[in-house]
C-alpha cells in the first residue's frame, strides 16, 4: 500500500466514528423537532400489572404541558380513583440539567419538592420513575448510532444516548429506537450500569395535528417484571394554555 492510499485509509478510519456520531445527533434532533409543540393536553388511563400479568390497579390522570421543548412546564393530575383524585405533579424542565419537581397531595394539603436523589423511585405506584416523566432534551446527551433494527415491522435507527456530566440521571445510558419513516421514538431501553432497568415501548402511532403520537405506552421494570400501560385519549396540541397555571401555587389551587 502506497503512502497516499494509507493516508486516505487513516483519515477514513478516524472520520468514521465522528460521522456516525454526527448522524446520530442529526437523527435525534430531527425527531425532537418533529415532535415539538407549544402546548399539549391528553387524558390517560394507567393500568399496572404484577410479574404474573395480573392487573393490580387502574388510575386516570390528565396531562398538560406548555412552553418550548426542554424549557417546558407540565402538570400531571390524577382524576381517579377517589383515593388519589387531585394528587398532582408539577415538572419544570430545564435545558441544561435535571428538572425541578413538586408533588401536591390534597388529603394533607401539602406540597413537597421531589429531591434529586428520589427521582429514581416509582411515581405513585406506577413503573414510571419521577425521572421518566421529565421531557428528554437531546442536547443533554451524547449520541452514537449503533445501527438499524426493525421494531414492530418498521425499520428504525438504534441510537445510544449517554447523559452529559451536567445531566444528573439514575441511568448510565439509554438505547433509543427511532423509526426511519416518521422519526417517531418507538422504544427506549434505560440502563443502570450494564443492565436494562426499564423498557419503554411506544405503539399505536397516530397523527394528531401533524404530530406522530403514540397512544399506547408500556413501561416495564425489567428487574421486578412489573408493567404499567398508559393509554392516551383526547390528545390535543398547541392549545392556548397559560404558563401562570403551571406553578406550585396553581398546583394547590386547581383541584
Amino acid at each position: 500500500m502506497n503512502n497516499y492510499r494509507f493516508a486516505c485509509l487513516l483519515v477514513a478510519l478516524i472520520a468514521a466514528p465522528l460521522l456516525a456520531a454526527d448522524t446520530a445527533q442529526e437523527i435525534v434532533d430531527e425527531a425532537q423537532r418533529r415532535a415539538t409543540t407549544k402546548s399539549e393536553r391528553y387524558e390517560g388511563l394507567l393500568e399496572s400489572f404484577n410479574a404474573s400479568g395480573k392487573k393490580t390497579s387502574e388510575k386516570r390522570w390528565i396531562f398538560q404541558r406548555v412552553g418550548a421543548h426542554g424549557q417546558s412546564k407540565s402538570i400531571i393530575r390524577f382524576t381517579a380513583p377517589a383515593e388519589v383524585r387531585g394528587v398532582a405533579l408539577l415538572i419544570v424542565n430545564r435545558p441544561d440539567r435535571a428538572s425541578d419537581q413538586w408533588m401536591w397531595t390534597p388529603a394533607i394539603e401539602r406540597d413537597r419538592r421531589i429531591a434529586l436523589q428520589d427521582r429514581s423511585t416509582k411515581f405513585f405506584g406506577t413503573d414510571f420513575s419521577f425521572e421518566d416523566l421529565e421531557e428528554r432534551e437531546a442536547a443533554q446527551y451524547e449520541h452514537q448510532l449503533l445501527g438499524e433494527e426493525a421494531i414492530g415491522g418498521s425499520a428504525a435507527w438504534k441510537i445510544q444516548a449517554t447523559p452529559k456530566p451536567s445531566r444528573s440521571s439514575q441511568y448510565t445510558k439509554q438505547i433509543v429506537w427511532i423509526r426511519k419513516d416518521n422519526y417517531a421514538t418507538v422504544r427506549i431501553d434505560s440502563y443502570v450500569k450494564d443492565q436494562v432497568a426499564r423498557r419503554l415501548e411506544l405503539s399505536d402511532l397516530r397523527q394528531v395535528g401533524g404530530i406522530w403520537t403514540a397512544h399506547d405506552t408500556m413501561m416495564t421494570d425489567e428487574q421486578r417484571r412489573t408493567r404499567t400501560r398508559l393509554r392516551l385519549d383526547k390528545v390535543e396540541y398547541n392549545l392556548p394554555l397559560k404558563e401562570d397555571d403551571f406553578t406550585v401555587q396553581a398546583l394547590r389551587r386547581q383541584q
